[in-house]
């Protein structure tokens, strides 16, 4: 019988989290935002990155009266074959956000239904939906999704804008799965009553 391998969460560094990114996450993209990385290691075996973003969108904890600092966004869970179970890297990983960033109530984050998601990993943790996003756009080049916020400027402020590559088509997207982890009592209790069942998951899918 096969001994499971230790668990440890700790910050990485820019490169690692990058690694996990560019080669074990769907997107293999790398978030353009000011982020936190933190590493997960199983067995002294580097097998992934969870990375929360700060700062980015000015009005993301607007319509739950938070301060900007007040509330992150999950932006990826980057692992490569491991043990445990993502549910529970994510949980550790967001008690170590909580102790090393005192201050910060309340997690984000969206699941992506063109991708077949419906947030499955957030439910077995038992974080809040709230419903759907609006439908949107992105951008595609040659086939690939870019990181629409790298051009549009809106989670940036005003002043930053770059036009995308020649070639990129504009693409109408659904909305995403929106999730809300709070990080203290008072927080929960201030956002369960908007909590909506949650989604089922999709035939075929698998996140």
């Amino acid at each position: 019988m096969s001994t499971k391998a230790a668990l440890k969460i700790d910050w990485c560094t820019a490169e690692a989290a990058r690694y996990a990114v560019e080669n074990w996450h769907y997107s293999k993209q790398y978030p353009v935002s000011k982020n936190i990385k933190i590493g997960a290691w199983e067995g002294g075996q580097f097998v992934g990155a969870i990375m929360f973003a700060t700062g980015a969108n000015y009005q993301i904890g607007a319509p739950f009266g938070l301060k900007q600092t007040e509330i992150c966004e999950l932006v990826r869970v980057a692992l490569r074959s491991h043990q445990t179970q993502v549910s529970r890297i994510m949980s550790i990983a967001m008690a170590f956000l909580r102790k090393h960033c005192p201050g910060t109530r309340a997690i984000i984050s969206y699941a992506d239904p063109v991708q077949g998601h419906h947030g499955g990993i957030y439910q077995a943790g038992n974080w809040i939906y709230l419903g759907m996003t609006s439908a949107s756009f992105e951008y595609r080049h040659d086939g690939k999704r870019l990181q629409k916020r790298a051009y549009t400027g809106l989670n940036f402020g005003e002043t930053f804008r770059r036009a995308p590559p020649a070639g990129t088509v504009k693409v109408p997207v659904p909305g995403k799965h929106k999730y809300f982890y709070p990080l203290d009592d008072a927080m929960r209790a201030q956002i369960a009553p908007l909590a909506k069942p949650y989604p089922k998951r999709p035939v075929d899918s698998k996140a």
